[in-house]
């Protein structure tokens, strides 16, 4: 027989700091396996002698995990409890960190990035949904924005102690950095109550995850492999035709199901349409920026993995600081000036950024186009926030957060599986040869990215019904805005 609801705890109480503690310690775990291997690139492709679509993968593979399932972890918590699930994926992703450390070639690398991968999926949005649905109404707002900005600081210092251990000891060694968060993570967690005690039947879209996961990896491999194996050979064109025909088959199927993984509905709305481009478009050019630009600084610059995983600490602590004050002239402004304005500057550092070469001063050259890219991440995030959100009504506030988060981390993944491309890589090349002539076009081509996106939200969206978002979001290489910005949408999520 069901039993009601545990209830809802105070953010002072033991409980409450337990679950902050917890979430926050989840989440830079998975922010940093997600974005750590940058700095571990050139060690990885020299240890193995790996060309440049094989290294690639070590990074892809956990991002094509993470984008393929995090639509199912909702459904997964809601019926298994969250905060059992939460444990879950930290355990799956615990086991990988060791499979990663003891790998002995580049694919055993990439299978257990892929398996940490579907950790992360459970891990991080279930994360917020935690804390959310276990602190009372009146402490979510504070303690989400709390457990933005620790992860934030856990994200941005992650790069820098895995390139110092690359430096000092092994690259393995950068998959095992993580292990006393796991264990401070598990020891908190003991303190935090189960959500809740009713167990509905489990309902899942099975055929729309299956088309969704095929869709995403085919396109994915073939983008990825297509300039070492050639456009045209069976191994890419097959691969990437079955996942062409599984994201157009996502359409049909989803609007005839009675629970669908994808709401289309949701897609009526041109502004709620267009922003998702935009955020596509906009986080896929600021992580494959971030990638090409850390791994340029060592391969090309001549910076030690350390001094390449700080380089862009700067952008990180300007954003922190911006952001608030950015969200504050929302409600006064409107967003989709911020936005645009935003989106140019990120276009005008990236410009900058592509400009490093060898010989160039870091306080001349890099530390200026941090602070500029920085500034544009501060305007435009959240603006973006609160335009998605004011795109649909009330009552979908919750889906459309978690669609756009989806958005931001698809657009990860296929930007990043471009890169060989964009930097000209040829079958046999290798990263460092292929920067040194594709590095500076690249970044080139990100920036006029950003510039497409700027246009679409000039022409497409509007300043109705945006609020100001009362929370300062993650950095936005970790994925898309808090899902959860506003008392509407903290009832939306909780299911008020």
């Amino acid at each position: 027989m069901p039993t009601t609801d545990h209830p809802l705890v105070s953010l002072r109480s033991r409980a409450g700091v337990a679950i902050v503690a917890a979430t926050v310690l989840a989440s830079g775990i998975a922010w940093y396996d997600a974005y750590v291997v940058n700095v571990a690139v050139p060690a990885i492709g020299k240890h193995f002698a790996a060309g440049v679509s094989s290294v690639q993968w070590t990074l892809t593979a956990y991002l094509l995990a993470v984008a393929s399932l995090l639509l199912l972890a909702g459904a997964l918590a809601d019926r298994f409890g969250r905060r059992r699930v939460l444990v879950v994926g930290l355990l799956v992703m615990l086991a990988a960190s060791f499979l990663c450390a003891a790998a002995q070639s580049i694919g055993w690398l990439i299978g257990a990035r892929a398996i940490q991968g579907i950790g992360a999926a459970l891990v991080v949005p279930i994360s917020l949904a935690l804390l959310n649905g276990t602190l009372r109404v009146a402490d979510r707002a504070k303690g989400i924005g709390i457990w933005a900005g620790l992860s934030t600081a856990l994200s941005t210092i992650g790069p820098y102690g895995g390139g110092w251990l690359i430096d000092n000891a092994s690259w393995r060694w950068v998959f095992l950095l993580p292990l006393p968060l796991f264990v401070a993570v598990f020891a908190v967690l003991r303190h935090v109550p189960e959500t809740t005690r009713e167990r509905p039947a489990l309902s899942v879209d099975v055929v729309g995850a299956v088309l969704g996961v095929v869709g995403l990896g085919g396109l994915i491999y073939a983008l990825t492999e297509g300039p070492s194996a050639g456009w045209s050979s069976a191994r890419v064109l097959v691969p990437g035709v079955i996942g062409a025909l599984a994201l157009i088959a996502l359409l049909p199927v989803e609007n005839r199901r009675r629970a669908p993984l994808l709401r289309l509905s949701l897609f009526e709305s041109r502004q709620f349409d267009a922003i998702n481009v935009v955020t596509v478009l906009v986080y896929g050019a600021l992580a494959a920026g971030g990638y090409l630009f850390v791994v340029n600084c060592q391969l090309s610059l001549g910076y030690t993995a350390a001094q390449a995983g700080a380089a862009l600490i700067p952008a990180s602590i300007v954003f922190l600081l911006l952001s608030p004050f950015s969200g504050a002239l929302v409600s006064r402004l409107g967003p989709r000036w911020l936005m645009f304005a935003g989106i140019l500057i990120i276009a005008g550092a990236n410009v900058w950024l592509a400009q490093a070469a060898p010989g160039s001063s870091y306080v001349g050259t890099i530390l200026p186009a941090a602070l500029v890219l920085g500034v544009g991440q501060g305007v435009m995030v959240a603006p973006l926030t609160a335009a998605v959100l004011a795109a649909v009504s009330d009552a979908d506030l919750g889906e459309a957060s978690a669609i756009n988060d989806a958005a931001a981390r698809v657009g990860a993944l296929a930007v990043i599986a471009l890169v060989p491309l964009l930097i000209g890589a040829t079958a046999g090349s290798s990263l460092a040869d292929s920067l040194a002539d594709g590095y500076r076009p690249a970044m080139l081509v990100l920036a006029g990215v950003c510039a497409i996106a700027a246009v679409l939200v000039a022409v497409f969206v509007s300043n109705e019904r945006a609020q100001a978002p009362r929370l300062a979001p993650p950095a936005p290489h970790h994925g898309c805005a808090l899902a959860v910005t506003t008392e509407a949408t903290v009832g939306a999520a909780d299911g008020r």
